[in-house]
């Protein structure tokens, strides 16, 4: 019996191991969508309400699955569609393949109906690989290498499939001119250790160096054990990017936190007052937050081409992360001289202090509730193996500050693109990776609005296939596009604009509720700590629905002058809320003044 393009596509896929596919279905996929159906060994398809969610629970099944996305959608409008998940993988350097239909070959040309140039489309987005197969012999080289590209280069890439070649008979290339043939599924990626002479290099700094500050982004996710040796043998502190806030436990006394504009102030002043800078796995583009120039510095990076392009680094070591870490420590000395001890005391009671400050600014009375406080309490409540998600916004601000992550647990948001709307479908993604843990995910109602109210539908329907049904959508409910309106008044100088940042009051609980799922609305401070304990112990999803204060204000952890002439130009100027923000702003800022005191 012969097999269609289509049968042949699904099948190639089950031997490179994929077991999900994220979703919408569409005319220019029938051949697929229908060759699926007929199939009991898979992939599964996991229907999205929008083909850009399906993007993203790609993006968030790789991310936290550790390997490869897929993603389908018709041509034409679904294409389209994937882009915004697309450019998120791409920017966060996660490998996420998309299967695009386009209209048959016949019509290609004709201006025919949903026809788009995708390959012009998709250039940029899937640049490393993108391809139309036009013959069923191309197949199966061009997804294997698609498959290939993106796992090796951590990107997005296409395959783009006219709905007529779907359901065309296969035949393989032959042993022929023009023929391209393909070899057997899979890709076991080589470890590369940086040359031995550039390690020797990195190395006659370090121990030169009596106050060392490390940063780690998500390249330093598989060298744990030896970025903590690294900062034992320097006695250095450990300052994270966002995508890499949970490759160290914020419990470990050296872990300053998050560094940039959502750091700690801990993270700022080990930055500011080092004399050595080792940057491991990180491309964090606010190179202000970075030493001043003119300290030595070493990277360890695996990708050549972003390597020192942040900072002027001294030595940049090209290679993964565990095995270049482990030669480099074998020629570090042990610091142990009175500077660098009194270095590391330093970082550890800045750190000590930063965590009872957190604790003091969360407890600042909001109206209703304090959103830091929302945080506070999440974290030690978090289960041991949680998955969390932060959408773009206001909650990111709090996830980055206020969530302390402890070991095992993994966490994520859109870390270069910052697009809003991808804390629910990344959380599903998540589940659908890791099935037997629990997930969370952190979002503002502005992104709960634009998508995630839709994607709930998307919880009901596949909830209950999972091992651990355990997700919490935790709805920062205030009713402002916080983010933006704090971004206006700190960097233009201008009043909040109601026309453009409030929001539709709506009730996310009882939306949650009415779509078979649990919605607690929680409008108190001491209605807190019982949301979160009900809601992780609940047997079906739920939506938390806090009710926040819009005017606790994201404090930098170090504000720029011109910042704080922008913001006292803004509230001088007809904001509405100025008053409430001056003395909100005043009392969370001297909870760092004040140590002990909550109120």
């Amino acid at each position: 019996m012969s097999q269609s393009v289509a049968g042949h596509v699904w099948q190639r896929l089950r031997h490179w191991g994929v077991e999900h596919v994220f979703g919408y279905p569409g005319d220019g996929i029938n051949g697929l969508i229908a060759e699926l159906g007929k199939s009991e060994e898979g992939p599964r398809f996991v229907q999205s309400r929008h083909e850009e969610m399906s993007a993203f629970e790609a993006v968030g099944y790789a991310k936290f699955g550790g390997g490869l996305g897929v993603c389908l959608a018709t041509g034409g409008p679904g294409a389209i569609h994937l882009l915004n998940g697309l450019y998120d993988a791409k920017l966060d350097h996660v490998p996420v393949v998309a299967v695009v239909g386009q209209v048959a070959r016949s019509a290609v040309g004709g201006s025919y109906q949903q026809e788009v140039d995708l390959r012009t489309l998709y250039k940029d987005v899937a640049g490393a690989y993108v391809e139309t197969a036009m013959v069923p012999e191309q197949l199966p080289n061009i997804l294997d290498r698609a498959i290939r590209t993106a796992l090796a280069e951590r990107c997005p890439t296409a395959v783009i499939i006219p709905a007529d070649l779907q359901e065309a008979d296969y035949t393989p290339p032959g042993h022929a001119f023009k023929h391209v043939p393909s070899s057997s599924p899979g890709l076991v990626q080589p470890e590369v250790v940086a040359a031995a002479s550039e390690i020797d290099r990195a190395a006659g700094v370090i121990n030169e160096g009596e106050r060392v500050a490390i940063l780690i982004g998500q390249g330093a996710r598989g060298a744990v054990a030896e970025v903590k040796e690294l900062a034992e043998t320097t006695q250095g502190g450990v300052a994270k990017a966002l995508l890499g806030k949970d490759v160290l436990s914020d419990e470990l006394p050296y872990v300053t936190g998050a560094i940039g504009l959502l750091g700690t102030r801990p993270s700022w002043e080990l930055m500011r007052d080092c004399d050595t800078l080792v940057i491991v796995g990180s491309n964090l583009p606010y190179s202000q937050f970075l030493p001043p120039f003119g300290k030595r510095a070493v990277q360890i990076d695996i990708d050549a081409r972003m390597i020192g392009m942040r900072y002027p680094t001294e030595v940049n070591l090209v290679g993964d992360a565990a095995p270049t870490l482990r030669e480099l420590l074998k020629r570090l000395r042990s610091k142990s001289g009175a500077r660098t001890r009194r270095w590391r005391e330093s970082v550890h009671k800045s750190v000590e202090q930063w965590w009872t400050t957190m604790g003091q600014q969360a407890r600042v009375p909001g109206d209703p509730i304090n959103p830091m406080l929302v945080f506070d309490e999440l974290s030690p409540r978090l289960p041991w193996d949680a998955m969390v998600t932060a959408d773009s916004g206001s909650a990111a601000n709090w996830y980055a500050r206020s969530l302390k992550f402890r070991e095992s647990m993994r966490g994520s948001l859109s870390g270069t693109l910052a697009t809003m709307g991808c804390g629910v479908p990344y959380a599903i993604g998540a589940k659908f990776a890791a099935p037997d843990r629990p997930a969370v995910a952190l979002v503002g109602d502005g992104a709960m609005q634009m998508n995630g109210l839709a994607e709930l539908l998307t919880l009901r329907r596949y909830y209950r296939d999972w091992r651990d049904p355990r997700l919490v959508v935790c709805v920062l409910h205030n009713n402002d596009l916080n983010q933006v309106t704090w971004e206006q008044r700190a960097m233009s100088g201008s009043p909040k604009t109601p026309f453009s940042q409030d929001l539709p009051e709506f009730s996310y609980s009882d939306f949650a509720t009415s779509a078979g799922l649990l919605g607690f609305e929680v409008d108190t401070p001491e209605a807190v700590v019982p949301a979160w304990d009900r809601a992780l112990s609940a047997d079906r999803p739920v939506v938390l629905d806090v009710h926040c204060d819009p005017n606790i204000p994201p404090i930098p952890p170090h504000v720029e002058l011109d910042q704080l002439l922008d913001t006292t130009k803004a509230l001088a100027t007809g904001d509405p809320d100025g008053a409430d923000l001056v003395a909100k702003g005043m009392r969370t800022k001297l909870q760092e003044f004040i140590p002990g005191r909550g109120h």
